[in-house]
C-alpha cells in the first residue's frame, strides 16, 4: 500500500514525495481512514512508530479541504498537547514539513523560555497550535490562547503526561474544549487511569493498536554486556572506540548520572553532551541540533527527556543503566528503529540489574544475547539457556567509515539514507 491508496490529497502527497515517503507504517495505515472519517480514535503506539505523520496528516487534509469556508484572523482549529518540549518542537515541525505545501500554519508553545516570540506567534493567527500543558494554561489564563474554536484535538503519549503529573492540568484544559470535535488519543501503555482519562475525552472511539515489544525487539539487534557496575564507564569508553559507532544515543537512570558519564567521556577525547529535566530549554534544544546535524555524536539522556527525540539513523543505543521498567527498555530500544528502520542496542547489566534483565527478556519474547568477549567481564548468565556471542552485533544499514576507528568515528556524520515517515 501506498500513501496515494489512502486518498491522500495532492499537497501533502507531493511534501511526503519530497521527503522521500512512499509506504506508510502499519499505525498510518490504520489510524488515517478513521481519522478522515472524522471519528474519534484511541491509539495505543509509541513514539517511533510514525504516529506523528499519521495524526498530522488527516487533520492537515481536513483544515486544507475547509479553509475556503475560513475567512478573516486565523483562529486555532487544532490542539495537540504533549508533555516535553522536545516532542512538541518535533510534532510541530513534522505539521510544518508534511504541511508546507497547504498554506496551513502552525506553532508550538512550552515552558522554560520568555513567552514573547510566542505570544507573537499567536497574535499573527495560526490554524494549529502544538503545547506542553503548562504553558498552555499560563497563555490561556493571560488570554493570548481560546480553544473555543477548536475542531481536532490531540493528547499525545498519554502515559507519560502521568507520568510527569499532569493529570489536573490536562483535565483543566478537557473543561476549555468545545463539545463538539474530533478527539485522538495515543498512549504507549493502557493502564487503568489511562483508560480512565480517555473515556473523559473520547466518544465512542474506534482503536488501533501496535505491539512495539513485538515490532521494535525484531527489527534490532540486541546484546547485553555482563559487567561490574564500576566497570561501565572503561566498557562505555572501548565501545566507542572499537566499533562502528556513527551515533549513540546512552541512557542513564538519573540526571546526575548523565552528568558523570559525560565528564568521563569528555577526559577519554569523546566528545558528548547529556540532555535531562535539569538542563535548560537552550542547552537541551542545542544538544538535540547537535546531534541532529552530527557535530555531536554521543548523546546521554534519561528517559523523560529522550521522548521528545526524533533523529533518524541513530546507529546505537546503548542502555548504561538497564531501566527497572521492562516497557522502558523497548521505548528506548525503538530510538535506533524509527518507524520501520533497524538498528543496535547494547545494554549494560551488573549484578542488581540481572532480575530487570530477566523482566525485559519476559515482555519481548526473547533472550538477549550475552556478549562475552569484552575486557571488563562480571560473570556468566545464571541462566544455561542465555544465548552467547562473541562480538557484539553489527547493523549493515550503518556504514562504515574509513580510517583508524579509534581516532575518527567521532568526526563521521551519520549516513545519509532514505528518510522514513
Amino acid at each position: 500500500m501506498t500513501f496515494k491508496d489512502l486518498h491522500i490529497i495532492e499537497p501533502i502527497l507531493k511534501a511526503f514525495r519530497d521527503e522521500g515517503y512512499t509506504h506508510p507504517t502499519p499505525i498510518q495505515e490504520k489510524a488515517i481512514p478513521i481519522l478522515l472519517q472524522g471519528k474519534d480514535l484511541l491509539g495505543c503506539a509509541q513514539t517511533g512508530t510514525g504516529k506523528t505523520a499519521a495524526f498530522a496528516t488527516p487533520i492537515l487534509q481536513h483544515l486544507y479541504l475547509d479553509k475556503q469556508n475560513n475567512v478573516g484572523k486565523r483562529k486555532i482549529k487544532v490542539l495537540v498537547v504533549t508533555p516535553t518540549r522536545e516532542l512538541a518542537i518535533q510534532i510541530a515541525d513534522s505539521f510544518s514539513t508534511y504541511g508546507k505545501f497547504t498554506g496551513i500554519k502552525n506553532t508550538v508553545v512550552f515552558g522554560g523560555v520568555k513567552q514573547g516570540a510566542q505570544t507573537d506567534a499567536l497574535r499573527k493567527g495560526v490554524d494549529v497550535l502544538v503545547a506542553t500543558p503548562g504553558r498552555l494554561l499560563d497563555l490561556m489564563n493571560q488570554g493570548f490562547i481560546s480553544l473555543k474554536d477548536v475542531e481536532y484535538f490531540v493528547l499525545d503519549e498519554a502515559d507519560h503526561m502521568l507520568d510527569m503529573g499532569f493529570i489536573h492540568d490536562i483535565r483543566k484544559i478537557i473543561t476549555k474544549l468545545p463539545k463538539k470535535r474530533q478527539s485522538l488519543f495515543f498512549s504507549a501503555t493502557m493502564p487503568n487511569d489511562i483508560i480512565s482519562l480517555s473515556r473523559n475525552i473520547l466518544g465512542k472511539p474506534e482503536k488501533v493498536t501496535i505491539m512495539p515489544e513485538q515490532a521494535t525487539a525484531e527489527k534490532v539487534n540486541q546484546a547485553v554486556y555482563f559487567v561490574t557496575k564500576k566497570s561501565k564507564i572503561k566498557l562505555l569508553i572501548h565501545l566507542l572506540k572499537t566499533e562502528d559507532v556513527s551515533s549513540a544515543l546512552i541512557f542513564s537512570r538519573t540526571k546526575h548520572g548523565a552528568n558523570k558519564i559525560v565528564k568521563f567521556l569528555g577526559k577519554a577525547d569523546i566528545k558528548a553532551v547529556a540532555i535531562h529535566g535539569n538542563k535548560s530549554q537552550g542547552a537541551r534544544q542545542k544538544a538535540l541540533n547537535d546531534f541532529k546535524n552530527g557535530s555531536i555524536n554521543v548523546l546521554v539522556a534519561t528517559d523523560i527527556a529522550a521522548r521528545g527525540i526524533d533523529v533518524e539513523e541513530i546507529s546505537h543505543v546503548i542502555n548504561y543503566d538497564l531501566p527497572n521498567v521492562p516497557e522502558t527498555y523497548v521505548h528506548r530500544i525503538g530510538r535506533t528503529a524509527r518507524a520501520g528502520a533497524s538498528g543496535i542496542a547494547l545494554s549494560f547489566c551488573d549484578t542488581e540489574e540481572k532480575p530487570y534483565l530477566k523482566d525485559i527478556q519476559k515482555l519481548i519474547g526473547q533472550s538477549v544475547p550475552v556478549v562475552t568477549d569484552h575486557p571488563f567481564p562480571d560473570d556468566k548468565p545464571e541462566d544455561d539457556s542465555t544465548e552467547s556471542v562473541k562480538k557484539p552485533p553489527q547493523n549493515i544499514h550503518v556504514k562504515r567509515g574509513t580510517g583508524s576507528r579509534n581516532s575518527n568515528w567521532r568526526k563521521r556524520r551519520r549516513p545519509d539514507s532514505k528518510k522514513r515517515s
